[in-house]
This record gives structure tokens, sequence and C-alpha cells, in this order.
């Protein structure tokens, strides 16, 4: 778990995001799901009072919100997604090393997570002239991560770091979870993820070494067997649609605290030497259940409201949102994800 590297420690260089240019209003969304499903929808009164209830007041989205209202296949959520995760990758990635101070030829390795659409090539190959990625640069794409992508992400790229000193990795994760909505799928499953979801890109810059803004200590993860269909994608005839099989707060209510004391407990830490709890906030209800798992004063996970309320669930980005609005002032820092498979993801920050 812990992260070291040639006795340098590993450096988060950066930390930078992006979202795209449509914005979706809550009420916006709740009024064409309610002209779309309101007649379709056995006992829509009391099921649409999740778009109140999510603690979101607005999303972003790769297209507008014209575009979801006919139905959509392969063809058009693969291009918008192309297009979309594209324009993101360069803008999240151009960002963060501008934060850093060097340029896309200096990097050695470029990780990219995405789990919400198929890119072959993948996304850094695509954007690799664009960007100034030099010809030898290390790919390595990485999808089915989910939520827990953001934080899985920065782990493995801490520990590439940690395998080439001398490599700067760049660490993109992109999300374009809107691209799931169906105007076909009447499903309870469908109906929680339009009123949660929406899309964004995070980039880290990490160098073994000196500098930057933290040092990543440690990261781990911890899966729960025989959960695999909590959370995931069911692959039809359309696209990618979602999968919510079982309830996720009191899941994590009942099963987080335990697993983060085994997580911090394999980097000889305990709950008390984490300054902050810096978690994804999957869902107005995610959050509440994630502070009492964690033993946190009701309230405790700020930054987690706020980049639901202005952000919705962007999926692997949205820890990285959180990140980047706490900041690394705090001391130590435990990045916590929720992911399918269904796995806690965590990421021990010191700051520098």
């Amino acid at each position: 778990m812990t992260i070291q590297a040639a006795g340098a420690p590993v450096r988060l260089l950066s930390l930078a995001t992006a979202l795209p240019p449509h914005r979706l209003l809550q009420a916006d969304v709740a009024r064409e799901a309610a002209r779309m499903w309101g007649d379709r929808i056995e006992d829509w009164g009391r099921l649409s009072a999740i778009f109140a209830s999510a603690g979101i007041d607005r999303r972003h989205s790769v297209v507008p919100l014209e575009w979801f209202l006919r139905p959509r296949g392969w063809p058009d959520r693969t291009a918008a997604y192309l297009n979309g995760a594209d324009a993101l990758f360069v803008e999240a990635a151009g960002r963060a090393l501008d934060r850093a101070g060097l340029r896309a030829a200096d990097v050695g390795t470029v990780v990219t997570v995405s789990s919400t659409g198929i890119a072959t090539p993948s996304i850094e190959a695509r954007v690799a002239e664009r960007m100034g990625f030099g010809p030898h640069v290390h790919r390595v794409p990485v999808f089915g991560l989910g939520c827990a992508g953001g934080i899985t992400g920065l782990g493995l790229a801490a520990r590439l770091a940690r395998g080439e000193p001398e490599h700067v990795v760049l660490m993109v994760t992109i999300e374009l979870c809107t691209l799931s909505f169906r105007l076909e799928d009447t499903s309870k499953a469908n109906l929680v993820a339009t009123a949660l979801f929406g899309d964004g890109a995070a980039a880290c810059v990490l160098r073994a070494g000196e500098g930057g803004v933290a040092e990543v200590e440690a990261a781990a993860e911890h899966r729960w067997p025989d959960t695999l269909g909590i959370m995931g994608w069911d692959v039809t005839e359309t696209g990618l649609g979602v999968i919510f099989d079982r309830a996720i707060p009191p899941f994590a209510e009942e099963r987080l605290g335990a697993a983060m004391d085994a997580l911090l407990g394999r980097a000889g830490l305990s709950r008390a030497e984490i300054d902050r709890f810096t978690c994804h906030p999957g869902g107005a209800k995610v959050v509440a259940a994630l502070e009492r798992a964690l033993g946190l004063p009701q309230g405790s996970l700020d930054h987690e409201r706020a980049v639901l309320r202005e952000c919705g669930n962007m999926s692997a980005p949205t820890a990285l949102f959180v990140l980047e609005r706490a900041g690394f002032g705090s001391g130590r820092q435990a990045v916590t994800a929720l992911g399918p498979g269904f796995t806690a993801s965590t990421a021990i920050l010191r700051a520098a």
C-alpha cells in the first residue's frame, strides 16, 4: 500500500478539472422527465421526488438537453463520447500540465481512466498530436472502474511514478455519464441516473522527487465479495445502461468504516491521524451515510455537497473535483471513492 520510489517520495505536482459546455439545470431536467415519463411510470409523483432530494442544482453535459429527447443508439452515443472526451482530455490535461510548469512532451506515461464509452484507439492516442505527446510516451488506458476510477487511477499513476522515477506521469479521468440516459427505459435505475449524472474530467501530474502540492503516501483498495450486482453497466442494443441493484447508502454506512480502518492499518495509520476524509459524493444520501460510517460530524463533508450541488455525480472524476475544492493545506487526507466490484478505493495524501 505504501508508495515509495527509490528513496524519493512520489509527489502530486498538480490537479486540474474540466467541465463540458452544456449546463443542465435540475429543474429543466425534472420538467422534461415529467413530460416524457409522467404518464408511463407508475407512482411517478412519488418517484419524481428524487430530482428535488438529490442535492443537485445543475450539472454539465457534452450535449445539450435537446439531444436526449429522441432515441439514441450506439453510433450517436459513441460519436458524442469521442468528441466530448477528446475535448475534455485536452482541457483538463493541458491545465494540469500548465499548473505543474510542464509540457506534454515532458510526459513519460499517460494513464487514461474512463468507463462511460468505448474508444479504440484510446483517447490519449486520439489527442496525442493535439497535446504534443512524444512518440515514445507509455499509454495505459483503463476501463471498468466506474466511480472509483479517479482514485484508483491516482494510485496506479503513483505506482508507475515509483517504478520509473525519471518519468512524469499524467493521469486523466473522463466520464460522460449523461450519455447513458435512456428515453425508452422506465426503470427506477434509469430514473435515478437521470437525476444524478453529470459529465466531467480531472487530471493529475505526478513524479518522484520533490515539490508539488502533496506526497502520495499510500494507495489501496478493498473489495467486498459477492457484490458484483450492486453497480455497473448493462450492455444493451442501444448502449450502456446503468445498474443499481442494491441501495448503496445503507451498504456504505454498514461496511465502509471497518474497511477504511483496514486500509489505513495497512499504511500504519488510524482514523485519528487523518486530518480530512475527502469522499466521492455519489448522492445526497450517500454523503450522509459516509459521514456516519466514518464517524464524522453531520455536515462535515461540505465540499462534497458543494460539488454534488454544482456538478452532479460525474463518476470517476468527482472525488478529484472535491479534492481540488478542499485543497491540500489540511495535513493528511484520505481520498476515497466507492465503485463497481464493489470496491472502496483510497489514496493517502500529505500536504507538501
